[in-house]
C-alpha cells in the first residue's frame, strides 16, 4: 500500500440507488477529476464547495451529469485532497466513472484506507478511528450514541491527558537514572503514587463499563429457557409481535434454538427461543437440551420461562440452580397467570433453597442448601398467549443493560483492544506503586511506568505497529 496513491473508491453501498458516491483522495485528486471533468475549472475553486457538471471519458463521450463536492487539504476527512463525485445510481455508470480514473492513475481504495490516512495524518487518534466502524455499523440508537461519543473523543481525551501526566513524571525518573551516582531523586514519590491512584481508578471504571459497552455495541444475547410447554415460543411471538416461533402443546416442539433481534429503547436484543429443559427422549432432542444449556452458558440475560399452573416451587429453584452462573443477568418469567392469578413471588423464593438434587419432571424432596440469590425485582408475572405485561418485561430486559441514562459525556469503553490494553496497563501501574512501596531500584519503576505508557498509547494510536494498523483497518468497508 503506497500512501503517497491517489486513490478512489465507491463511498455508497453497492446497488442501485437514486445517487452513488465516488470518493477520489490523495494529492492529485483534483488534477485528476479536472480531467474529466466539464463544469468549472476545480484548481480555481474554494474548499468546501460543490460543483455542477458532466464527466466525460477519453473520447468526450458524456458518461454522467454530476455534482462534485472539492475539500481541499488540510480540511478535508483524510487531511488530503479530497474530492466525491454524486452520480446517478447506475451501476454501469459508476462503474465506468471508475474505471475512467483508474486508467487516468488513480488506484482502488483498500478497506479503510480513507480513514487509515485520516489517521496518519492527524485528523483523528486511533481509537476514534475504530469509533467511525462502529459509527457505520451501528443498529440502535445507543450504539449510535456511544460510537458518536467515542469519535468524540470520550474516551481517547482521558487518557491522554493521564498519559500525558504519567510521561511528565517518567522523564523525571529517567532523569534520575542519568544522575544515578549522585543518588538524587527528580521525581516526587508521594505525587507519583497519587497519580497512579488516579489512574488506576479511571481505569477501573472504564473496564467496569465495558461489560455494558460491549453489549450496546454487539446487542444482548438474550435467552429464553425454561422446561417444555412453558410458553417460551408464545412469548418469543409475543415479544416480536408476530408469529415467528411454532407453538404447539405437544412437548419438545421447539427442538433447535431460534435467534431473533428485538430493539427495545435502542438497545439490541439477540433474543434466542431454546429447546425445553428435561430429561430427552431422543437424539435431535437430547442435542437441542444441550443446545440450550451451551447458549445459557454464553449469554449475558437469561429469562427464564415456568408454567405457575404445572411447575413446583421445587422445580423452579431446581432449574435455576442449574442454568444460573457468574455474571448472568436473570428474569424469573412466571408465565400463564391468567390461570393462577394469585401466583406471588414468595411462593417460589421466600426463604426458599436452592438445590434439590435428583429432582425429575415432577420433583422429589433432598435437603436445601443456601438460598437462591433472586430477588422480587427479577419476578415478572405474565400471559404470553394474552400479551399480558409483554411491555412490562420489555422494560425490565432494558432495565438488566440500562442501569442509568446514558449521556454523551460518560467515557464507557465498548472495544476488546481498548479492554485488554487497559488491562495490561493496569497492571503495570499496580507494579509500579508496588516498587514505590518496597523502594525498589529506579531502574524498575522507570521499566514499569514505560511498559503502562505504551499500552496507553495504544489505544489512541501514539504507540501503533504496521500489523496492528493493518488488522484494525481491515476491518472496515471500501471507500471508508
Amino acid at each position: 500500500m503506497n500512501l503517497s496513491d491517489t486513490i478512489i473508491a465507491l463511498a455508497t453501498p453497492p446497488g442501485v440507488g437514486a445517487i452513488g458516491v465516488i470518493r477520489l483522495s490523495g494529492e492529485d485528486a483534483i488534477v485528476l477529476a479536472d480531467r474529466f471533468f466539464h463544469g468549472k475549472p476545480l484548481n480555481e475553486q474554494p474548499s468546501h464547495t460543490i460543483h455542477f457538471g458532466t464527466i466525460r471519458d477519453e473520447t468526450g463521450r458524456i458518461v454522467d451529469e454530476v455534482l462534485v463536492s472539492l475539500f481541499i487539504a488540510p480540511r478535508s476527512y483524510t487531511g488530503e485532497n479530497v474530492v466525491e463525485i454524486s452520480c446517478h445510481g447506475s451501476n454501469y455508470i459508476l462503474e465506468e466513472v471508475i474505471r475512467l480514473f483508474l486508467r487516468a492513475g488513480a488506484r482502488q481504495a483498500q478497506p479503510g484506507e480513507f480513514t487509515l490516512r485520516a489517521f496518519l495524518n492527524g485528523r483523528m487518534d486511533l481509537s476514534q478511528a475504530e469509533a467511525v466502524a462502529d459509527l457505520i455499523a451501528s443498529a440502535s440508537s445507543e450504539a449510535h450514541k456511544l460510537a458518536i461519543a467515542q469519535l468524540r473523543g470520550g474516551v481517547s481525551d482521558e487518557i491522554k491527558r493521564l498519559r500525558q501526566e504519567l510521561l511528565d513524571f517518567a522523564s523525571l525518573i529517567e532523569l534520575e537514572l542519568d544522575f544515578s551516582e549522585e543518588d538524587v531523586e527528580f521525581a516526587d514519590r508521594t505525587q507519583l503514587h497519587h497519580l497512579i491512584d488516579r489512574i488506576q481508578t479511571l481505569i477501573k471504571a472504564l473496564l467496569d463499563s465495558f461489560q455494558l459497552g460491549n453489549a450496546i455495541r454487539q446487542g444482548v444475547s438474550t435467552v429464553i429457557a425454561g422446561r417444555p410447554n412453558a410458553g417460551k415460543s408464545t412469548l418469543l411471538n409475543a415479544l416480536l409481535n408476530e408469529e415467528r416461533a411454532i407453538v404447539s402443546e405437544i412437548a419438545g416442539t421447539t427442538r433447535d434454538t431460534i435467534e431473533e433481534l428485538l430493539n427495545i429503547q435502542g438497545i439490541q436484543f439477540r433474543i434466542i427461543d431454546t429447546a425445553g429443559i428435561r430429561e430427552a427422549h431422543d437424539t435431535i432432542e437430547a442435542l437441542g437440551v444441550e443446545r440450550t444449556l451451551e447458549k445459557v452458558r454464553q449469554s449475558a440475560v437469561l429469562v427464564y420461562v415456568f408454567d405457575v399452573v404445572k411447575t413446583s416451587p421445587e422445580q423452579v429453584r431446581y432449574d435455576l440452580d442449574q442454568l444460573i452462573h457468574s455474571d448472568l443477568k436473570v428474569l424469573v418469567v412466571a408465565n400463564k397467570m391468567d390461570l393462577n392469578p394469585y401466583t406471588q413471588f414468595e411462593h417460589y423464593f421466600e426463604g426458599a433453597g436452592i438445590r434439590e438434587r435428583g429432582l425429575g419432571e415432577q420433583g422429589a424432596q433432598s435437603s436445601p442448601l443456601d438460598p437462591l440469590n433472586v430477588s422480587a425485582t427479577q419476578w415478572v408475572p405474565i400471559s404470553a398467549i394474552n400479551r399480558m405485561n409483554i411491555e412490562y418485561l420489555k422494560e425490565k430486559l432494558f432495565e438488566t443493560v440500562i442501569q442509568e441514562e446514558l449521556s454523551m459525556d460518560t467515557a464507557i469503553l465498548s472495544n476488546t483492544r481498548h479492554y485488554e490494553a487497559l488491562q495490561k496497563a493496569g497492571e503495570s501501574l499496580q507494579a509500579v506503586k508496588q516498587n514505590l512501596q518496597t523502594g525498589v531500584a529506579t531502574d524498575f519503576i522507570a521499566m514499569d511506568i514505560r511498559r503502562a505508557l505504551h499500552f496507553l498509547g495504544e489505544i489512541t494510536g501514539e504507540i501503533s505497529t504496521d500489523d496492528l494498523l493493518g488488522n484494525i483497518f481491515s476491518r472496515f468497508c471500501i471507500g471508508k
